[in-house]
This record gives C-alpha cells, sequence and structure tokens, in this order.
C-alpha cells in the first residue's frame, strides 16, 4: 500500500520486483490513491492494482464516508493476504492492515492517531533514516529476512502509447528534442519563468534541439506554462494537457534529455533512462533526486551547486525558506538559482 503522490508510488517498483523475485508464485496487489495508476499498470509483477477513490470519499457526508471506508476495508479483508506492506506513516494504511487478517504485516511507524498507540505491525521500517525514497521501501526486503537484488524504478506502456507518441513527433516533423516539464504540483518548486524560457531558447537556438513542453491538465499548470511561453523568442512545441502519464513517460524515452524541477515526471523520465537535468531549490536531493537505475547508490547530496549521478545532474540550492513576491508563494532556493549556473550544467551534460 503506498497512499501518497505519483511519483511516491513510481519509486516504490523496486520493492515489487524483489518481492516477485523471492516469491515467484505469489500474486501482488498494489494499493495506492486514484490518480497513480498509471506508474504501476502493465508492470508485469502486479497482478492487480487496486484503486482508493480520495478525491470522491472525502466529498461525501460523515456516515456515507465511514460506510465506505468500512466497505472497502472488509473488501481488502476478504482477499486474506499472508503479507501486507504499509509504504506509509499515515492512519488510512495502518488501519487496513490491521483490519486486513494478514499472517504478516510490516509498515511504518503510525505518526498519529489511536492506531500509533496500538502495535499494528509485526515488524517496523526506519522512518527517521534519512535515505533516498527507494532505499527507505527497499527496507522491507531486508525485514523479510532477504537480501535486495534490484533497485530498478520501472515503468511500461503498451504498443498503442508507442505509436500514438510517434505519431504525435511524426506530425510535428521532430527527431531529436529535449523534453521540458516546467511545472510541480507544488508551484513554489518551479523555476522563475523567465528563467526557463532562456533555456528553452537556448535549446533551440544554440543547440538546435527541439523543445517539446509538457504540464498536467490543471489550469494552474497550464497558465504557468503560458506565461512560460510567452516569454520565449523561440516557438517551442505545447503538448500541456494533451498527455496521460504514460504517454509523458513513453516521449520522455524518446527525449535527448529530460529538463524540469522537483515532479513526477522528473522521477518517470529517470525510470526510462533517460538523462535527467533538474532543479532542486525546494527539495532534499538525498531523499527525491532522480534515481539512477544502473548505479547501486543514490549519489547527490544535500548541497549548494552542480552535481552529478551517473547520467543525471541536479542544479541544488539548499535555503528552503518561503518568501512571498507579489502574494505568489516562492522557495528562496528556487529564486537563488540563476541562469548561468543551469547553463552551465546543460553545457556540462551536452
Amino acid at each position: 500500500m503506498k497512499f501518497r503522490n505519483i511519483g511516491d508510488v513510481l519509486l516504490s517498483t523496486p520493492l515489487v520486483s524483489n518481492l516477485k523475485y523471492y516469491y515467484p508464485d505469489s500474486k501482488i496487489d498494489f494499493l495506492l490513491n486514484k490518480g497513480c495508476e498509471d506508474m504501476v499498470y502493465e508492470n508485469t509483477n502486479i497482478n492487480n492494482v487496486i484503486v482508493y477513490d480520495r478525491p470522491r470519499i472525502k466529498k461525501l457526508k460523515i456516515l456515507p464516508q465511514l460506510l465506505e471506508e468500512i466497505y472497502f476495508t472488509r473488501a481488502i479483508r476478504k482477499k486474506n493476504y499472508d503479507i501486507v506492506i504499509n509504504l506509509t506513516e499515515g492512519e488510512r494504511g495502518a488501519q487496513i492492515a490491521f483490519f486486513s487478517g494478514a499472517k504478516i504485516k510490516l509498515g511504518f511507524p503510525v505518526r498519529k492517531g489511536l492506531l500509533s498507540l496500538i502495535a499494528v505491525f509485526d515488524k517496523l521500517g526506519d522512518d527517521k533514516k534519512w535515505q533516498h525514497a527507494v532505499e527507505k521501501d527497499l527496507q522491507f526486503v531486508n525485514l523479510l529476512g532477504k537480501e535486495i537484488v534490484s533497485k530498478e524504478v520501472i515503468i511500461n506502456w503498451n504498443g498503442d502509447i508507442e505509436e500514438e507518441v510517434n505519431q504525435i513527433l511524426k506530425e510535428n516533423s521532430v527527431q531529436d528534442f529535449v523534453h521540458i516539464h516546467p511545472v510541480s504540483r507544488w508551484m513554489f518548486k518551479c523555476w522563475e519563468n523567465d528563467r526557463m524560457a532562456k533555456i528553452i531558447d537556448y535549446f533551440e537556438e544554440e543547440k538546435n534541439l527541439k523543445v517539446i513542453i509538457t504540464g498536467s491538465f490543471v489550469q494552474k499548470e497550464l497558465d504557468r506554462i503560458n506565461q512560460i511561453i510567452a516569454f520565449c523568442k523561440t516557438k517551442p512545441i505545447n503538448l500541456s494537457g494533451k498527455l496521460t502519464l504514460k504517454h509523458l513517460a513513453c516521449l520522455s524515452s524518446k527525449s535527448k534529455l529530460f529538463f524540469g524541477v522537483d515532479s513526477a515526471p522528473m522521477h518517470i523520465a529517470a525510470a526510462t533512462d533517460t538523462p535527467v537535468l533538474t532543479i532542486f531549490g525546494a527539495s532534499f536531493p538525498v531523499l527525491w533526486g532522480p534515481w539512477k537505475n544502473t548505479i547501486e547508490k543514490q549519489l547527490f547530496l544535500d548541497i549548494d551547486g552542480i552535481q552529478m549521478n551517473g547520467s543525471h545532474c541536479m542544479v541544488s540550492m539548499m535555503n528552503h525558506d518561503i518568501v512571498y513576491e507579489d502574494s505568489i508563494k516562492k522557495s528562496r532556493g528556487m529564486v537563488l538559482i540563476d541562469y548561468d549556473k543551469v547553463r552551465s550544467a546543460l553545457d556540462l551534460m551536452l
């Protein structure tokens, strides 16, 4: 169970691979929040994806909401799982684990509520250790008495997705291109619009690489991307709001380089083994840096400057103070990262 966001679910896939390696005849189900399904659909190690429709359930009145929670938990119990692993510290996963009837229950300590006072889990993962999200989830392999055999983050898509992305590239006469996803669910993680536009122009004018921009269908992201494009001298291809996460993953896999901020699309691009340049001025590199599948350990540090991890590169700034400019919430670190620093990193990669 992973009741978090899109990128968090994707970074749990190495755990699934290890479980399937040691229990090859097992059936593995993955329980997650609605909106994260694409991260594990088509994963051959997963038999069934169970979706918790949090937005819908939260809109219900108290009694219908309580009944929904009871029905959902009872449905899980009826599956008679041998092992349940909860990958978050929240109450919902702990509640489902507690009532699941599973023979073995593993999870992180519950941070608050009644279940924080009850021994829900047979063994606990360490949620205090400062480590990458991939390695945090992989603790449960060791708690089952096994050695970790793979740290590869995996995302899959089918042939129809491949054909549709190829058709998009053909219609736009694109061969060599850079994939830029300039926005994040949390806008304070975004870079300054004019600087992002200058980087887009740099790729198109100086490196002769076409830029394809993506963003979700959320209006605030679409508006932000339109603001960035308004600063551009060139004309990047804007596919914002037009792609599913599977299409986005396939697109990333065909790009020469991915450029963006700390976001799920950044992790998706890294999972496709596309070189990633990312800007971290509101996040911790040790915890959330782009994971390199072919390297045994994450090499990014919580420091200022340009740093590498295999083919991935990061410009990081550790001043995470929140400031407001014209009533817009920003991270001081993102504001302090200048264009020249990012261009230097790009020159290093290219």
